[in-house]
Formats: C-alpha cells, structure tokens, sequence
C-alpha cells in the first residue's frame, strides 16, 4: 500500500507521518486490496482537518474528519474510512 501523504499549512514531521502510517496499516489488515491512499492534512485557523481517498480495485472511497487537535482528526478520519472499507468488503465478497 502506497500512502501519499501531503500538508496544506501544515508542515510534516516525522512522528506525524510515522503515527499515519501506522493508523492505515490498521485498514490493511481489514481488506488487503487497497492499492494507495492520498492523505491531505490542512490546517485553517483553529481547524485541523484530515481527509483521505483510498483507491481500491474497482471503487474510491472518500473521507473527511476535522478536530481541533491533528491527531484525533487522523483518528476520527481512521474511523471513518475504516466503516467505510468493512462495508465495502461485505459487498465485495457477496459477489
């Protein structure tokens, strides 16, 4: 799995990408065909906001997750995409 990661307003550290990384290796282990993930970490005022699109072998899947901290917003957006990704999986293994 490919994760490109990039920030908008906000500069990436080494810990911030480390601690990415290691949340997204939580959805690999739910469905193993995902082929590569762009993240978008962006800051606005006092908003910090984390979106990614995951492309996986015939959809995207898309979230959006803000908070006032940068890493309850990766968590949330975590969350979110991983629903996303186990409901995905139903269907795919239906067919």
């Amino acid at each position: 799995m490919y994760i490109n990661l990039i920030g908008r307003h906000v500069e990436i550290t080494d810990s911030l990408r480390e601690y990415v990384h290691g949340k997204f290796s939580k959805l690999e282990r739910h469905f193993d065909q995902i082929n590569n993930v762009d993240v978008m970490l962006n800051v606005e005022k006092l908003q910090q906001k984390a979106e990614a699109k995951i492309h996986l072998n015939g959809t995207d899947i898309f979230a959006i997750s803000e908070n006032t901290d940068m890493y309850a917003a990766i968590d949330a957006l975590i969350e979110k995409l991983d629903r996303q990704v186990i409901k995905h999986k139903e269907k795919y293994t239906k067919h």
